[in-house]
């Protein structure tokens, strides 16, 4: 199937859909200098030059009409995207003339592009393995400083070539397999049970590494989803307002305000945060107010993260009592807000119902605390580490089930080398290692996943 794809010319709108000031229409395949020589024509009599940029006009010539004015820019195989012969043609961002340049090109020879297919060619030619093509759609995503580094890293190929270094140890250590099984008496070095328990620990520990920084890297790059909950007039829509530094909610006396949750998407120390402030939650015969308590709930139960607000200038109601009980042992950030009245409540109380809970001391009225706030949240992402900006981290929920495939065969060897079981058994959970790792770079992947990654991707990448 690849290799009837590979034959054809492809092309797609590659810029963003809407008015501009430059847009693009790329053509990729064997084709593509062909297809420009027949939609486009140079002003003055020079050639066009690979890899220069060339002016001039994308004309119809079987009726002869202009349809825009155009730079276009030839790159020849391998020195592509693709590694195939590519066109790009920079007409003016209008939607009318992107739709009309690319209709005449695929008239002219080209097939419109599927999703993602640009991306696909250029891990089909080698110019890029899988992981590094999924960090495309990362990149071109990404809404923080922090998550586009880490996507441009893994583009530069940082987690690929940790995964290829993890496999090369295997190999080495599938080849002594093999080497002890098929010739034992030849005068070779005999692999022991306790240098093999060594060699599968080494490896099993690297693994483990990359596998701690899911977590983290999971935040980075879909963002860190917090609930703020507290019985009403707390001071939740006032946190709000504070983390995004501008009046979003609603903030009143009146209990029961905020009657549905409200999200905001923001940026905090370059982390993406999905923010919910939920209604006050507390008994209530008012039936609006009853669904929105119910929404508050469900906002709980789907967050990473729970901030809960607390009246700190008045002692713990049986509502604050219940919400601490329903937080119970997850990771939660306690305020203690209207420090600026006066603080009464002991976090000792707050801690025999809630031990896992980290306290502040706010007055959300003033902004203090807010920057503790955000520590807390930095803390939270980054589990109390300093990531370096060129560190390696798994951000992608495929590789992470890879990775967790790998070690558990990993595990399942050394199980069987620590009970001395024949070598030949050994190899195949080593040997399913090696390919489940493989799977990452797309050493070993099937097209049917293939497929399914790219199926992802926007059209025109």
């Amino acid at each position: 199937m690849n290799e009837i794809i590979m034959e054809e010319t492809i092309a797609a709108i590659a810029t963003a859909y809407g008015e501009g000031g430059i847009g693009i229409v790329r053509i990729s395949g064997p084709e593509a200098f062909a297809i420009l020589s027949k939609v486009f024509q140079q002003t003055g009599s020079a050639d066009i030059q690979v890899r220069r940029v060339t002016y001039g006009k994308v004309i119809d010539r079987e009726t002869g009409n202009t349809i825009d004015e155009a730079l276009a820019i030839y790159m020849k195989a391998p020195a592509s995207y693709t590694g195939e012969d590519v066109v790009e043609l920079q007409c003016h961002g209008s939607v009318v003339s992107l739709r009309k340049t690319l209709s005449l090109v695929l008239r002219n020879g080209a097939r419109l592009a599927e999703p993602g297919e640009f991306t696909k060619r250029a891990f089909l030619n080698g110019r890029i393995d899988l992981s590094q093509a999924e960090a495309v759609m990362d990149v071109v995503k990404a809404k923080t400083d922090r998550t586009f580094d880490v996507a441009i890293s893994q583009l530069e190929g940082s987690l690929s070539g940790r995964i290829n270094e993890i496999r090369v140890d295997l190999l080495d250590l599938l080849v002594n397999i093999t080497v002890n099984i098929d010739y034992p008496d030849e005068d070779i070095e005999e692999m022991t049970y306790e240098g093999l328990k060594a060699s599968l620990s080494s490896i099993g520990d690297d693994i483990e590494k990359l596998l701690s920084t899911t977590g983290t890297g999971r935040m980075i790059r879909e963002g860190l989803k917090i609930a703020i909950i507290g019985r009403p007039n707390v001071g939740k829509s006032s946190l709000m307002n504070c983390l995004l530094k501008e009046s979003r909610a609603i903030v009143t006396e009146i209990p029961g305000t905020t009657r549905d949750t409200i999200e905001e998407a923001l940026t905090v120390r370059g982390i993406p945060v999905f923010l919910t402030d939920t209604a006050g939650i507390r008994q209530t015969g008012d039936v609006i107010e009853q669904i929105g308590i119910e929404k508050a709930k469900e906002a709980f139960n789907n967050a990473d993260f729970i901030i809960d607000i607390i009246d700190g200038s008045s002692p713990l109601s049986e509502e604050d009592r219940s919400i601490l009980e329903y937080i119970g042992d997850r990771k939660a950030l306690i305020l203690l807000n209207k420090k600026d009245v006066g603080t009464v409540v002991i976090p000792t109380d707050i801690k025999d119902i809630s031990p896992n809970s980290d306290i502040i001391s706010t007055s959300l009225l003033t902004g203090e605390g807010v920057d503790e706030i955000e520590d807390k949240i930095e803390e939270l992402v980054y589990d109390g580490q300093i990531v370096q900006q060129a560190s390696i981290m798994v951000t992608n929920v495929r590789h992470e089930e890879l990775l967790r495939k790998s070690k558990q065969a990993i595990n399942d060897a050394l199980a069987l080398a620590k009970r001395k079981e024949p070598l030949d058994i050994i190899e195949i959970d080593v040997r399913s290692a090696y390919d489940f790792l493989g799977e990452i770079t797309g050493e070993t992947v099937t097209d049917e996943i293939l497929d399914e990654v790219f199926s992802r991707f926007c059209l025109g990448k």
